[in-house]
């Protein structure tokens, strides 16, 4: 086994290119490719497809690069627990981050980890909720941030486990939540607000109904998964004048502005909105709650970041 070859392919998987892989690792891309084409002759298969479009896996890659992914973990693993037995702590975790969480946590929680664990590094990778949960499934990140209430695989539960544990079924979608590999650290309840301009008919209202986003024309919010926004109106039994749909946030608060619809976000998102604008509760209080999805066997680094976190949250006094 080289660990070696499996960190190229992880790499090429990665960036989907020979060139730029060897670029990212500091070797040629002649060695990349020979290391790929060894692998491909220790296992009997091809690994990837090679095009004028570009590097992509087969089907039998992308089904070894999860397995690689978990020995590429598990060797991070074992280095970060050596060093902890010598009273180090250091390593390399990747985290799945959202825009919130990017730009309203993240730069105090890793300020504090760089003064208390200088030795850690810390690799970031931005998506939306989807996305996220398909790096934490696929092994692509350590742990993320992610939506509790309505994440699309974290919370969607087809089949039972103790039937597939039984073996009455062979697979079955299951409640990784309660799975034996994913943990949900529960961190903050994030309100959802309806934002309306000064010429909305909704301004000076202190609540807004269910019923009074069918008034006026909606800036629909794109971010990726079942999200709550659907769900919400899917709860109601609202049907909006959906007007346009956007997934940048300040793209959307921008045509609130300019009077062309109303919206709902996040309040971590609402705290320095124009003037001209109004984030207004609901008459029942809706929310959207963050958590950080781990593995329920944390490498020491990853262990530490998810305490930092905890910790910085639960002193801080902006939440």
């Amino acid at each position: 086994m080289s660990l070696v070859k499996y960190e190229i392919l992880n790499k090429v998987a990665e960036l989907q290119s020979f060139t730029k892989a060897a670029d990212a690792m500091a070797l040629t891309q002649s060695a990349v490719s020979h290391a790929i084409t060894n692998l491909e002759s220790e296992f009997g298969f091809p690994l990837v497809n090679r095009n004028r479009a570009g590097i992509t896996l087969t089907t039998e890659g992308e089904t070894m690069l999860l397995a690689i992914r978990k020995v590429l973990q598990e060797n991070e693993k074992v280095h970060q627990e050596a060093a902890s037995l010598l009273g180090l702590a250091k390593g390399t975790i990747k985290i799945g981050i959202f825009k919130s969480v990017s730009t309203k946590w993240l730069p105090e929680i890793i300020r504090l980890m760089e003064k208390n664990y200088p030795e850690i590094q810390i690799q970031l990778k931005e998506g939306d909720y989807l996305e996220i949960e398909q790096w934490l499934l696929s092994g692509e990140i350590d742990c993320g941030f992610i939506n509790i209430t309505h994440s699309s695989q974290f919370h969607i539960i087809s089949l039972k486990k103790d039937r597939l544990l039984s073996g009455e079924i062979d697979c079955g979608f299951i409640n990784i939540t309660h799975s034996s590999q994913f943990h949900i650290i529960s961190l903050k309840k994030d309100r959802l607000l309806c934002v309306v301009s000064n010429q909305s008919a909704l301004y000076h209202q202190k609540t807004v109904s269910f019923e009074d986003l069918e008034k006026e024309p909606f800036i629909m919010p794109t971010y990726g998964g079942y999200h709550d926004i659907k769900q919400l109106f899917e709860e109601h039994g609202i049907q909006p004048d959906i007007r346009f749909e956007l997934m940048d946030e300040s793209a959307i608060l921008s045509m609130v502005t300019h009077h062309l619809g109303i919206s709902i976000l996040p309040e971590m998102l609402l705290d320095s909105i124009p003037q001209e604008l109004r984030a207004i509760p609901f008459q029942v209080d809706s929310y959207r709650s963050i958590g950080l999805a781990t593995r329920y066997h944390l490498s020491p680094a990853a262990k530490k970041f998810a305490e930092t976190t905890q910790a910085w949250l639960q002193d801080s006094d902006k939440l």
